[in-house]
């Protein structure tokens, strides 16, 4: 391990109200979980230090407010974000009818470059019987988008991991191409150029 290599990164959790966004991030970062939470106004930050292919990742996420009038501040937590999680209740069918929108949303504010933007889809409280959204359904949509899809439970602990491990390791091999090509930009040297910028 090369304790030298350090990475930040910034991730962000986004959804609709209520589909679990804190209680994920507080399963992940402190192996807690809590049945009482107030909702998120704007954004909260948690980290964690996880080390990922001999690298030291500080992990910055960003736990957005769910609510529709709070969603036009939210956005501008996307900006400099290098990865995002879309969660949604598998027991609230519009929790994930409202995964275009959510997606839209942080693909519009971030900076479009030539590397894919890491996302992974969480589908939250599969402890729950009441099940609304099929898996097959969330399965399709994650498919047809090209987005892993993992089906979590905050509350018991499942999957959760795997999830945000997943988009780090995600955001980390985006942020090693996007440094690798502006270090490979930086340092090419155009001969042609050089003799054009002589004097007369």
């Amino acid at each position: 391990m090369n304790p030298k290599k350090k990475v930040d990164l910034k991730l962000i959790i986004i959804g609709a109200l209520g589909v679990g966004k804190t209680s994920l991030l507080h399963q992940y970062v402190h192996k807690t979980f809590y049945e009482d939470y107030q909702t998120t106004l704007g954004a909260s930050i948690l980290s964690k230090i996880i080390i990922q292919e001999d690298t030291t990742l500080k992990l910055q996420i960003w736990d957005t407010g769910g609510q529709e009038r709070f969603r036009s501040m939210v956005s501008t937590f996307y900006k400099g974000s290098d990865g995002c999680i879309l969660a949604f209740d598998v027991t609230d069918l519009e929790s994930f009818e409202a995964l275009d929108t959510w997606r839209g949303d942080v693909l519009a504010k971030t900076v479009p470059m030539e590397q894919s933007y890491p996302m992974v889809v969480l589908g939250n409280k599969i402890d729950l019987a009441d099940r609304q959204v099929p898996h097959e359904l969330a399965q399709g949509w994650c498919k047809e988008k090209d987005i892993p899809y993992f089906e979590v439970s905050a509350k018991n602990d499942i999957n959760v991991v795997q999830a945000f491990e997943m988009l780090a390791s995600r955001a980390l091999s985006r942020y090693q191409s996007i440094l690798e090509n502006y270090l490979t930009d930086s340092i090419k040297l155009s001969p042609e150029n050089q003799a054009r910028s002589g004097c007369c």
